[in-house]
């Protein structure tokens, strides 16, 4: 990731404006963060189809056609109480009505500004315009370099832990997609995606044959439907948490795949049933944790409460014939004595 100290320092600025604002939670500081940056690349694309529409002559209705003041060049020219008013009962709203029917679209339904002061809305506003424009020069490519700019913006969960989120360390799951090598037409799942980085890094892997001299990435992949493939059915996550539903689905968007199939979900739960559906499983499951037995899938080949085991089952189920797997375990899953260890090893062993 390579990311100039001048975006570094205008989001570290901006986490420390919503820090001393009262929101210092950094899940519910990024959610908010990452509703405004849509809002802004919502409103960069409207005007790229503007401008191509008036060189074609072609007609085009902008998506804020009825929704004016929800447009960020609208309303970023507002006074900051008002900006605060409009951003919170018009821009918002809308957010929530745009691309109805997706998983995206459902995990948006109870979203809310939580910002109460004008003040650290107009900064951050204008911290986030001031950061576009730095990218929008960038010779890495815009959408690479956005990419990167919230893949920094994630990092402030990685050395807290806060709310039982650890990111995983970008090198390790570089490395680790690296191994499985997933491919362009592969379906890859991640039963526990927290802020997506291993459905990105399967991304990013997928296009490194087709990055073009200058480093973009997809600059040479010129197929369709390849593209319609990337967008629409290759990137499949499950969490149990809606925060970090909207964090990855925003993740994956901003790193330019339109259709990221992430739910909400228990994957160890009774509600989830899927079975050799996916040819790659890159995870780092939670630890240390167990699973009310009353609500535990009946499909474990184990008989355990334990995540660490019944997840390391579940990816062997989901796997499709000839699928691969890289994933984060603690070394009591290799060594431990119990039943459960011993039959989970033996399991994979002899009959995967």
């Amino acid at each position: 990731m390579f990311l100039r100290s001048e975006v570094k320092s205008k989001i570290d600025s901006i986490w420390n404006k919503f820090w001393s604002g009262g929101i210092a939670n950094p899940l519910n500081a990024i959610e908010q963060i990452t509703a405004l940056i849509f809002l802004k690349l919502l409103s960069e694309k409207d005007n790229q189809k503007k401008l191509q529409a008036s060189f074609t002559g072609e007609a085009y209705v902008s998506i804020f056609e009825g929704n004016k003041l929800a447009n960020w060049d609208e309303f970023k020219e507002l006074d900051s109480v008002s900006m605060l008013n409009t951003v919170r009962d018009v821009a918002f709203p809308f957010i929530k009505t745009y691309n109805q029917g997706s998983e995206f679209n459902k995990s948006l339904q109870d979203l809310a500004l939580i910002i109460t002061k004008p003040s650290l809305l107009s900064e951050t506003v204008e911290g986030l315009d001031e950061i576009f424009s730095i990218l929008e020069k960038d010779n890495n490519g815009f959408m690479d370099s956005l990419g990167d700019m919230y893949e920094y913006l994630l990092s402030e969960i990685s050395s807290s832990g806060k709310n039982g989120q650890f990111r995983t360390p970008r090198h390790i799951i570089k490395m680790m997609t690296e191994l499985v090598n997933p491919k362009i037409g592969e379906k890859v799942f991640d039963p526990s995606c927290g802020t997506a980085g291993f459905l990105v890094s399967a991304y990013t892997h997928m296009l490194q044959p087709y990055t073009d001299e200058n480093g973009r990435l997809g600059a040479n992949l010129t197929d369709k439907n390849l593209w319609d493939k990337l967008s629409n059915s290759t990137f499949y996550g499950n969490d149990s948490d809606i925060t970090m539903i909207r964090i990855s689905m925003m993740n994956m968007m901003l790193h330019d795949i339109e259709n990221p199939h992430i739910k909400q979900i228990d994957t160890l739960s009774k509600s989830f049933n899927e079975k050799e559906a996916y040819q790659v499983v890159l995870a780092n499951p939670p630890f240390k944790g167990s699973i009310d037995a009353d609500d535990k899938n009946e499909n474990f080949s184990i008989s355990s409460t334990k995540t660490e085991l019944l997840f390391v089952d579940l990816i062997v189920r989901v796997l499709d014939m000839g699928g691969r797997c890289a994933v984060i375990i603690p070394d009591g899953v290799l060594f431990g004595s119990s039943n459960a260890h011993k039959s989970l090893r033996k399991n994979l062993l002899e009959k995967k």
